[in-house]
């Protein structure tokens, strides 16, 4: 189907009377829903497992563990926990609103929701997005990524099998059939990609002041700090298995390794010996190492290696018939310099030195800087690195670990300022798509006249004596 103004128009359309139906209000009917897309994704394994491979090159134990598996996962814990996180609260109102004892908040679903999903986790970035805005009582327009083609058709085949198109819709196509889904008035809008694409997002949304949520790469990248008392052995091996992941291709990825310049040649050995023990002397003849996207992805990757190839310490080649590119490491790199200045999303790993003793001078350099979505330091320093992660301004993150922190069970996941904005992730999603809605049930008797006239007078002062008694 080629999708036009018209019928993404009469799509919107479908769902906002389907919505109104009040269908959707049903907990019990969002939980089985879920359920059954639960179902459907373990039915279409198989399927997924091929699309991965055909996208992305990412291999089975990859693509299980990071998309579907990830994703089944999700899902479950949403339909598990729907019933619980859509009841209403109770709050005893406050004595100023006496004789009203009790305010309920209701929570609500927003709408039509419109989900803009990427290539690099084309499965796990759309359908537990999809998932949790269902969970949440919305009907879901899910507009996919146009570079991950063979997972867009697996995707559909599932959603057309499982969800009246009224309920949800898979949109496919290239930045303006996306462009057509942002005209359309819509109640929520979740946008993954780009910092530079977030900022068109929301132009288009503040038109009908539709309510974001963006989860961006981060536009001054993610650091990762390794400090002098580092297990340089431990912090090597999950760096490399990390940057090594989808090829890079990850927006909590490592894009730059901030290092102190006293163990910096150490660091090195390991970080190369640690990539050599995970996917052998070529990374580009490994049929598990994914592949980047696209051509222009890879051009764009050793276009800029080519830029730093006299500093090249590590890999630096590519297959371009492919679109595999080595890890890559570049050393040494200031902190100033362009390759750290930007998001990466690829292979490329620069090495940037500094001394130890300078710590603090560093992590004011990195604060200055446009928030990352995510923060990693290998230190022994306990009491440094709490006081670091609870000071510095970023998405999420790990001590002594990577990425983990993205699969914690009953935590958000978000960025801030051009790391995005909003979270998800089991309740937190559940919250981000819904509207708390207070409602104040009165009463009939006992009401005081206190907020009513007069306000003057022997009154009025009584009043007044009352009230600031009351509202200590």
């Amino acid at each position: 189907m080629s999708w036009n103004k018209e019928n993404i128009h009469e799509t919107v359309e479908k769902q906002r009377r389907f919505f109104r139906t009040g269908k959707t209000l049903d907990v019990s009917f969002r939980k089985r829903m879920l359920k059954e897309f639960s179902t459907a994704i373990r039915n279409h394994e198989n399927d997924l497992q091929d699309a991965l491979s055909s996208d992305l090159g990412r291999s089975e134990i990859e693509g299980y563990m990071c998309d579907v598996g990830a994703t089944i996962a999700e899902i479950n814990e949403l339909a598990s926990h729907v019933k619980r996180w859509a009841r209403p609260e109770l709050h005893y109102s406050g004595i100023t609103c006496f004789p009203s004892v009790f305010t309920r908040v209701y929570k609500m679903p927003y709408g039509v929701t419109l989900v803009i999903s990427p290539f690099n986790f084309p499965i796990y970035l759309s359908l537990v997005v999809v998932a949790t805005s269902i969970a949440a009582g919305n009907t879901v327009i899910l507009k996919t990524s146009s570079k991950s083609k063979a997972c867009t058709e697996a995707m559909k085949t599932i959603i057309s099998e499982t969800f009246p198109e009224e309920y949800v819709t898979l949109i496919d196509g290239g930045h303006d059939v996306a462009d057509m889904c942002l005209e359309e008035r819509l109640d929520k809008i979740f946008y993954t990609g780009s910092p530079k694409v977030g900022v068109h997002i929301m132009e288009m949304a503040a038109k009908n002041l539709t309510p974001v949520a963006l989860e961006l790469g981060g536009e001054t990248g993610n650091w990762c700090v390794v400090r002098k008392d580092a297990d340089l052995k431990d912090a090597a091996r999950k760096i490399a298995f990390f940057k090594m992941m989808n090829s890079g291709q990850i927006c909590i990825n490592i894009n730059q390794v901030a290092v102190a310049s006293e163990i910096a040649d150490d660091f090195l050995n390991e970080l190369k010996e640690a990539f050599r023990k995970q996917i052998g002397e070529s990374a580009i003849a490994n049929p598990e190492y994914p592949h980047l996207i696209s051509e222009s992805a890879y051009n764009k990757c050793a276009s800029e290696a080519e830029k730093y190839k006299d500093r090249i310490v590590y890999g630096g080649y590519g297959d371009a018939s492919t679109f595999k590119y080595e890890p890559t490491l570049i050393y040494p790199v200031n902190i100033d310099e362009p390759i750290v200045m930007h998001e990466l999303f690829n292979p490329l790993l620069p090495i940037v030195p500094y001394e130890d003793s300078k710590i603090d001078e560093l992590m004011d350099t990195i604060a200055e800087r446009e928030h990352g979505l995510s923060l990693y330091v290998f230190t022994k320093d306990m009491k440094w690195a709490k006081r670091v992660m609870s000071s510095q301004q970023y998405g999420g993150g790990c001590v002594n670990e990577v990425c983990l922190h993205l699969v914690a069970k009953g935590v958000p996941f978000n960025g801030t300022g051009h790391s995005g904005m909003g979270s998800y992730h089991g309740v937190w999603g559940f919250r981000e798509f819904s509207h708390p809605s207070t409602v104040l049930f009165g009463s009939t008797k006992f009401n005081l006249s206190l907020r009513e006239h007069p306000h003057t007078g022997k009154i009025g002062d009584r009043k007044k004596k009352l009230l600031k008694d009351l509202l200590k």
